[in-house]
């Protein structure tokens, strides 16, 4: 089973390419290019390195959020097109728990943060359990200041919301705060594709008509009309 996976739900994003158990690609941009500039060209360098077409995709995978507002819609967008012109399976896989795949086995609870403006961020807790991670806090917006107050033992920091951050982390928590390397510090849309695999494997598709981005909070638009 091949699956292709895209990650837009941050400014880094990527797209990545799964068979079975086998990652064949995967790309990460760092750049301030819009992903609606970026994407598709990712997608078509990809598959044609891989010497695939978009019709030899059988699963295709979202990120799902929570993230960009703007990033969501427009990787939403682009899967929707795929599936409705192949008319192949999706599924979705949330933003902050693939973050906290890049670091599985991990001893100590992981919290991926992500910069959500408005000096707040997007973060949730999860803690290695067996062979999979359990969520200690839910996916939400919140401030620093509030999300620290919950953690009291040591914690692995991921994320770009977390070196905005940093000084109060460490201010609040002192040597309880740990942070990941700097390729670990951003999102992997391999851990899309693999978590999205997973859920194809057990057959959790989505209705590509129904589903919709996590966006935890409402957009500024939204705000200004309400």
């Amino acid at each position: 089973m091949k699956l292709l996976a895209i990650d837009t739900s941050t400014v880094l994003g990527g797209v990545a390419l799964l068979d079975n158990e086998l990652l064949i690609a995967e790309t990460r941009l760092n750049v301030k290019a819009t992903h609606s500039e970026r994407l598709l060209s990712e997608i078509e360098h990809i598959l044609k390195k891989s010497d695939l077409t978009i019709n030899d995709i059988d699963v295709f995978a979202l990120a799902i959020g929570p993230g960009s507002f703007t990033g969501l819609r427009i990787g939403l967008s682009t899967i929707k097109g795929f599936v409705f012109c192949t008319d192949k399976k999706f599924v979705v896989v949330p933003t902050l728990e693939a973050f906290a795949w890049n670091l599985p086995y991990c001893m100590h609870q992981v919290c991926p943060v992500l910069d959500a403006r408005k000096k707040e961020v997007y973060a949730a807790i999860f803690r290695w359990s067996g062979d999979n991670f359990i969520k200690e806090l839910d996916e939400q917006p919140l401030k620093i200041e509030s999300l620290l107050e919950r953690i009291n033992i040591p914690t692995v920091f991921l994320g770009e919301g977390a070196l905005i951050y940093k000084a109060n982390i460490i201010d609040k928590l002192s040597e309880k705060a740990m942070f990941a390397p700097p390729h670990l510090m951003v999102p992997l849309p391999s851990n899309v594709a693999y978590l999205g695999m997973k859920k194809a494997h057990q057959g959790n598709f989505e209705d590509i008509l129904k589903v919709v981005p996590i966006y935890l909070r409402k957009s500024e638009a939204e705000i200004k009309r309400g």
